[in-house]
């Protein structure tokens, strides 16, 4: 059973790849260990789908090569997606920062996906778990749980070690070893950080504060998340692409406005610093912030005032982990670029071989990147293949 080519992954990436090449008239087969196409897809955006993000550059990802996108990126962009979904009549908003979101339901992408598969005369084999690959002649072989498979092209479009509860592997990575590939380090991204000796902040779990985080000179202002283990939401999953063991936090809890300014200001005042502070955070934050604190602002010194303002505007937490793949949204680092075409997404040594999507080193900031990343990669192999 010979095709021109497999693509090991039916997410978003290999499902877009496979469509683009079908389109060509290649014979595609999709091989996928789950028994349903697109698992990831499903759950995300809280089940919308964040399938996009209209402000995409280069920029808004994290890789050893940064301009190793560029080139994809530019073959294949939101705006391209975006007019797809337009033509299956899909509902769609911007939420906010060019995000877009399904209206409705993330599974009206996987069916867009499967109907421009059918229409692309692409095969697709769900609940087929790949046993191993290898070189057929000047092409490749794959055994798989239904049957043996040789291609003439073969795409890794296995995806991250992220959300190992809808069936994430590590298989992408191991066919990279055995061809030779170099592997930039993997680690958990976009993920939860948890305190440094624990949590001192339980009760505040479920409280949310717009805030902006920072490591060094990248920052982001969005919600941070208190949760049992330490700190989530929106903010924290984007500094947490940047963040290193024994690398602190600094948080701004009241972005935009001076903290000492304010305490100064309302120094002559008998109001407790707890119930000062209800007026710009939740009352419960406020109660545990102050807490080393809590008396009348009159009766802060100048140097109180100054330890208050600054665990207010440069709050400086240590983190010692994240909270792992288990929370991840995505997988960072992969197949190194430097492996790659930027053009085709083939690999430089091994002809024919290609890694798209999450399995390769670009990873994409919270908001609908790495999903356009998926098409863009998925494109560009395609278009090749």
């Amino acid at each position: 059973m010979t095709y021109d080519a497999v693509v090991i992954g039916a997410g978003a990436a290999g499902l877009f790849c496979a469509i683009t090449a079908g389109r060509r008239g290649k014979r595609v087969l999709v091989v996928e260990h789950n028994v349903q196409p697109g698992r990831k897809i499903l759950i995300s955006g809280g089940g919308r789908c964040n399938f996009t993000n209209l402000n995409t550059t280069a920029e808004n990802f994290i890789s050893e090569n940064p301009h190793f996108a560029k080139s994809a990126l530019a073959g294949y962009t939101p705006h391209d997606f975006v007019e797809l979904v337009r033509k299956h009549r899909i509902e769609f908003y911007e939420k906010k920062l060019g995000q877009i979101f399904c209206r409705n339901s993330a599974r009206q992408i996987v069916e867009m996906l499967l109907l421009e598969c059918e229409r692309a005369k692409v095969t697709i084999l769900t609940n087929c778990p790949v046993a191993s690959v290898g070189r057929s002649g000047s092409g490749f072989v794959i055994d798989t749980g239904l049957g043996r498979y040789e291609a003439k092209k073969l795409v890794i479009a296995a995806g991250g070690l992220s959300f190992p509860k809808v069936g994430a592997t590590d298989l992408g990575y191991r066919v990279a070893r055995q061809f030779g590939l170099k592997i930039v380090p993997t680690r958990p991204a976009l993920v939860p950080l948890a305190f440094a000796g624990g949590s001192k902040f339980g009760k505040l779990a479920g409280v949310s504060i717009d805030a902006t985080a920072s490591v060094g000179r990248i920052s982001f202002r969005e919600n941070i998340l208190f949760t049992h283990q330490g700190l989530s939401g929106p903010a924290i999953l984007q500094i947490s692409n940047y963040w290193k063991p024994e690398t602190p936090v600094t948080i701004d809890l009241l972005p935009g406005r001076d903290a000492l300014s304010l305490l100064r200001e309302n120094a002559p005042s008998r109001q407790t610093l707890a119930n000062f502070l209800a007026g710009h955070l939740p009352k419960s934050a406020a109660e545990v912030l102050s807490a080393k604190w809590n008396k009348p602002l009159a009766q802060l010194n100048p140097k109180e005032q100054a330890e208050v303002a600054e665990s207010l505007n440069s709050w400086c937490v240590a983190f010692d982990r994240t909270e792992g793949y288990q929370k991840a949204e995505v997988t960072a680092g992969g197949i190194s670029t430097a492996e790659l075409s930027s053009q085709t997404l083939e690999s430089k040594t091994i002809t024919g071989l290609f890694f798209i999507g999450e399995v390769v080193d670009v990873t994409g900031w919270l908001g609908g990147y790495n999903f356009q990343w998926a098409w863009s990669s998925g494109f560009a192999c395609g278009r090749a293949i």
